[in-house]
């Protein structure tokens, strides 16, 4: 069960967690680990993820890498949570602001390729 770590990388449930690009607010989609883009994604797609927790997985990564509390990512994947946790409706501006972000990030050219 140990696991060898250096002190500038490390892992939470094999997601690994980069020290020095902690809140960098500079994200580059080659950066993003394929489980994180991949559930990242599907919150900009057509069915969106349904377990909370995956959702939770993402979110933190976003506040970790990205810009805290104010990454868009990181934003939606809360706001997403607390639909799926209340079933209320969720807020559309905030799921703009994540798209627009997803490009400014890298992961479409436009908005319209994500979904």
């Amino acid at each position: 069960m140990s696991q060898q770590q250096s002190p500038d990388n490390v892992s939470i449930d094999e997601i690994p967690v980069d020290i020095d690009n902690t809140q960098s607010a500079e994200v580059d989609s080659a950066d993003v680990p394929h489980e994180i883009e991949s559930i990242t994604r599907g919150l900009a797609g057509e069915q969106p993820p349904t377990n909370p927790l995956v959702v939770l997985k993402a979110a933190r990564w976003w506040y970790i890498h990205g810009k805290g509390g104010t990454d868009p990512a990181f934003q939606w994947a809360i706001e997403w949570t607390r639909h799926l946790a209340t079933d209320t409706p969720s807020d559309v501006e905030r799921f703009d602001k994540f798209l627009e972000y997803l490009v400014e990030v890298g992961f479409a050219d436009e908005r319209h390729e994500l979904r």
